[in-house]
């Protein structure tokens, strides 16, 4: 349907607040080198909590993890990684720490997909929004100019078990929280980002739960996202 490019990964993990344990990451972070294959390469102590990072001389490219007082917070951005490669380090990095502070339970997991497209038939992706998606007509009134982005944001509540759906569990509901605007970096691409936001994690019943919460926070954006814009985005 199109070419994806995804720019950011971010997933957040809530906990009850604590004092986050330096020493633990810092262990994790050792053993992970003495198994040969590190997600990490660097470990830094900073106001906020112990730092997990991958340096970049790409401008504005970040891989982290950062453990705050509340929170695990993972994010790469700008960079190479696919979905699938996000998932794994965050439930490899997330086993890792709490073994070692145990940790029992994660109050919730929020997870951020940011992709740029093109669009098929506008070479603008503002004139798609305002023409094809918003319909609104040229000039806009009552302003004296166009904005600058255009823009739509959609938020969607945790859905309730419907017939057929076999794959829907009801004690996870999952809110999703989906952006289309246009790029004010280049205005042949189309911006969309989702945020979907999960309830609680028990850490004894395995963390595989955290990859497949990234995968339908993804695929929501990729999949019914993308087909949502695909039904406007079409030839005049």
């Amino acid at each position: 349907m199109y070419d994806t490019r995804t720019i950011a990964f971010i997933c957040e993990l809530m906990h009850p607040p604590s004092q986050p344990d330096t020493g633990a990451v810092q262990r994790v972070h050792n053993s992970f080198f003495q198994d040969g294959n590190p997600p990490y390469t660097s470990f830094a102590i900073t106001p906020m909590g112990p730092v997990l990072t991958n340096p970049s001389v790409r401008p504005g490219a970040v891989s982290q993890a950062v453990f705050l007082p509340d929170r695990f917070q993972f994010r790469e951005e700008l960079g190479a990684l696919t979905c699938e490669d996000f998932g794994a380090r965050v439930r490899q990095v997330t086993e890792a720490v709490t073994a070692q502070i145990g940790l029992q339970d994660f109050s919730g997991q929020q997870v951020t997909i940011r992709s740029l497209v093109n669009p098929r038939h506008y070479k603008d992706s503002r004139e798609l929004l305002r023409k094809g998606l918003l319909k609104l007509q040229e000039p806009l009134p009552h302003f004296e100019q166009d904005p600058a982005i255009w823009g739509l944001r959609m938020v969607f509540p945790p859905q309730e078990p419907t017939a057929g759906q076999p794959e829907f569990d009801q004690d996870r509901p999952t809110a999703n929280a989906l952006r289309i605007e246009s790029y004010a970096q280049d205005p042949r691409s189309l911006f969309l980002e989702n945020q979907g936001t999960f309830g609680q994690i028990a850490v004894n019943d395995g963390l595989d739960i955290l990859e497949a919460n990234i995968h339908s926070a993804y695929e929501f954006l990729t999949e019914r996202g993308l087909k949502f814009v695909a039904s406007f985005d079409q030839s005049n």
